[in-house]
Order: structure tokens, then C-alpha cells, then sequence
């Protein structure tokens, strides 16, 4: 979240912002309770200077023995220190509510994200790979993965509902191999630290990187518990850190992790209901960096080029597009989105989002470093990104890889995971 301080200070800017973003919050709340503390803080301190000028006073009125004359100046501080009271109350009171309201603005985008409504305005910054041209009929992947037997979603949906897949056989294993492609390359040549983290998280944690309280709709919370799902690894991932101070000479910190993911895509309703593109549970490779200040927009450049690696490396046609300030997610400060090729839809999707969210998450979460020992704790920078989304993965394999037979060829990265296995076929 953004600190109180740098809102106060800073108004037309974050309001200038919020309007960039499409944020409907109105910072006139904000405003008059502010001043309202800043009231209070002035009256409450200019009490506290007269009690301590009455205490001296009615100090030197009892040493000369004037005790008729200190007693009016002793029944104004009982008075004054009641006020105290009342106005710390209220203090408190407003903190709580200034609080509250940053937490339900977004962040403020960089100085290089492009200015727009929607994804409209967002702007290509590079492709890689040439889309394949196909000289038969092209199918999507759920005509494919039914016709060889690898998915199944009719009987997931029997045991479900909608929006939930089975994979089976060979379709399974591919889910698996890439998952380790990823991990090996993520953790084996890009340096990042392997974690298995808890798929189910407290109300804290999900503050903590911005789910919450905004997003609340957008998840699984358990029962009669302060349990939820996961959406992502990042949110697990990036809470390891909360309420803590770290050294500044050993940033960047770099995890990943594979979870599966739970997200009950409220609001997106009629938008990719058919096959695996929206899911409601989906398995994904995160990326997390918890970088230093100064270096976490390269980071960011780094962390991009990561996951682009696993899409050179299975050669499937992909681009990168900067967001603009409308279409980015709550917490970010900028996000470049990789869009692999779908030859079904003749288009290219999205794949993996990796976004730099500054110290807004950080000051949610409170994760702190030192730039020297002894040196004041200030917020770190987070990074996180999929490296990949392995459902949308997986259907771009099959719909890329495609052969008029209906047969699917095994990218070459992948067949050490599936023993040298060339085709999925029947």
C-alpha cells in the first residue's frame, strides 16, 4: 500500500493515478480524516505542553505552601488530561480508518507504463518465433485431448462442476514433465531457490500482497476458518518475509515454487468457458524476486527474460506486451505479459503476467532490509511471474504441435521427461 505520508503529500498525483488506473476510490475520505488527525495531534499536544506548564506551576504554588491557589490549575489538568485521553482515542481511531482506506488503493504505475484505459493501449515490445502454417484443418486443444483420450472435463464437471478438467494418461505426464522443465530451469541455470510452500494461507497473507480485502470475491475461503486457497505461489511466497528485516547485501531473493491454484474468477462469467484457458483450479511455476530498490526494475527486465526462456526452449511462438495503466493488476507498478500463439484462436494469450509492485506489497506486509548494518529499515522491492502457467502450457503444445493424424509431436526439451517419447497418439 502507499504510505500515508506520501498520500497526504502527494494528492493531485495519486489522484491523477487512480484515474489512470480506472480506480473508482475517492480520496476525499481520506482527506477530511486526515485533518481531522491532524487536528487532534495538535489539540492533544497542546494539552500535553499545558499540563506540563500547570504541573510546574502548581510544583512552585505546594513548595510555598499556596495550596487555595493550585487547586483550580490541578482541576484544569484533570480536565486537560481527560481531553488527552479522548483525543488519543480518536487518533487511534483514525489511523485505523486511513488504514483501511489505503488498502483499497491500487498502486501507482511507473513513469514507463503507457497511459490508457484498457489493454488497448498496451504496447508490444517484442515477438519471438513465427507462427507455424498448418496445411490441414486446425483443431483446438480440447477436440485434440478428447479425441486422444489425455482430457477429460465432461466427468470433471461430475465431480465438480464446471471449469475443472481431468487430465489422464499421457495428458497427466505432460502436465507433470513440464512442471519439472520448469523447476530444473528455473532452479539449475536462472538460480532460483526451490520451495514447497502451504497451499492454503490466513486473511494476513493475502493482505499482505493485495488480495485482500479488495478481491475477496475472486476466492476460495474455507468454512468457519481465516483459511483460504491459494491464487497463486506468489502470495505464499512473498509472505515467507512478512514482519521481517533482511540484510540488504543479500538481495535479490530468488524462489520458485509449483502450486496449484484456486481462483473462483468472479466477474469473468461467458469468457473462456470452453476448455483450459479459465479454470477454477489450475497448476502454475511462480517466480518471486524480493529485490533492493535500486535494482528491482532490472530485476524485473531479469525475471521477464526467465520465463521466456521456457517458452524459447519449447519453441512455441510467443510475445511481450507492456501493460497499460488501466489493465494492470491492483498491486503492480508494472507488468509485462508474455502471450504465447494459439493457431485456434489465431491469436496470441496471455501466459504469464510478471510484474515489479515496488514497496506497495512490502509496506502491506511489512518486509524490510537495511542498506549497512545499523541503517534504518526501509520496504524491499517484490517481483513475481508465472514461469509458466502449465494448464495454458499444455493446450498450446497440443494445438502448436498438431498433426493432421490427430497426433501430437513432444517438443524436444520436453521427451527426456516422457523417456525419449517422440508423439502422443492413439
Amino acid at each position: 500500500m502507499l504510505s500515508v505520508d506520501f498520500v497526504r503529500n502527494n494528492l493531485e498525483t495519486v489522484k491523477n493515478a487512480l484515474g489512470s488506473r480506472n480506480s473508482t476510490v475517492s480520496l476525499e475520505p481520506f482527506e477530511n480524516l486526515d485533518k481531522e488527525r491532524r487536528q487532534a495531534i495538535t489539540e492533544r499536544d497542546n494539552l500535553k505542553a499545558k499540563c506540563n506548564r500547570l504541573s510546574e506551576e502548581i510544583g512552585a504554588l505546594m513548595k510555598a505552601k499556596q495550596r487555595e491557589e493550585a487547586a483550580p490549575k490541578q482541576q484544569e489538568v484533570v480536565l486537560a488530561k481527560a481531553r488527552i485521553k479522548e483525543l488519543e482515542q480518536l487518533i487511534e481511531e483514525t489511523e485505523t480508518k486511513l488504514s483501511t482506506i489505503l488498502l483499497t488503493i491500487p498502486n501507482l504505475p511507473h513513469q514507463s507504463v503507457p497511459l490508457g484505459a484498457d489493454e488497448h493501449a498496451n504496447k508490444e515490445i517484442r515477438r519471438w518465433g513465427k507462427p507455424r502454417e498448418f496445411d490441414f484443418e486446425i483443431k483446438d486443444h480440447i477436440d485434440i485431448g478428447n479425441k486422444l483420450g489425455i482430457l477429460d472435463q465432461e466427468r470433471a464437471t461430475k465431480i465438480t462442476g464446471a471449469r475443472f478438467s481431468i487430465l489422464r494418461g499421457l495428458g497427466a505426464r505432460l502436465e507433470r514433465a513440464l512442471i519439472n522443465f520448469m523447476l530444473d530451469i528455473q532452479t539449475k541455470e536462472h538460480g532460483y531457490q526451490e520451495v514447497l510452500p502451504p497451499f492454503i494461507v490466513n486473511s494476513a497473507t493475502l493482505q499482505g500482497t493485495g488480495q485482500l480485502p479488495k478481491f475477496a470475491e475472486d476466492l476460495f475461503k474455507l468454512e468457519k476458518s481465516d483459511y483460504w486457497l491459494i491464487p497463486t505461489a506468489e502470495v505464499p511466497l512473498t509472505n515467507i518475509y512478512r514482519d521481517e528485516i533482511l540484510e540488504g547485501d543479500i538481495l535479490p531473493i530468488n524462489l520458485t515454487a509449483y502450486t496449484p491454484c484456486f481462483r473462483s474468477e468472479a466477474g469473468s462469467y461467458g469468457k473462456d468457458v470452453r476448455g483450459l484457458i479459465r479454470q477454477h483450479q489450475f497448476d502454475k511455476v511462480e517466480l518471486v524476486k524480493i529485490s533492493h530498490p535500486d535494482q528491482s526494475y532490472q530485476d524485473l527486465e531479469t525475471l521477464t527474460q526467465n520465463a521466456e526462456v521456457i517458452l524459447q526452449r519449447l519453441e512455441l511462438p510467443y510475445r511481450v506486451v507492456l501493460l497499460s495503466t488501466g489493465d494492470m493488476g491492483f498491486s503492480a507498478s508494472k507488468t509485462y505479459d508474455l502471450e504465447v500463439w494459439l493457431p485456434s484462436q489465431n491469436t496470441y494469450r496471455e501466459i504469464s503476467s510478471c510484474s515489479n509492485c515496488d514497496a506497495f506489497q512490502a509496506r502491506r506486509a511489512q518486509i524490510r532490509f537495511r542498506r549497512s548494518p545499523g541503517a534504518k529499515p526501509e520496504p524491499v522491492h517484490t517481483l513475481n511471474g508465472s514461469g509458466l502457467a502449465v494448464g495454458r502450457t499444455w493446450l498450446a503444445i497440443l494445438e502448436n504441435y498438431q498433426n493432421a493424424d490427430g497426433s501430437v509431436t513432444v517438443p524436444q526439451a520436453l521427451r527426456p521427461y516422457l523417456d525419449g517419447l517422440e508423439k502422443i497418439q492413439l
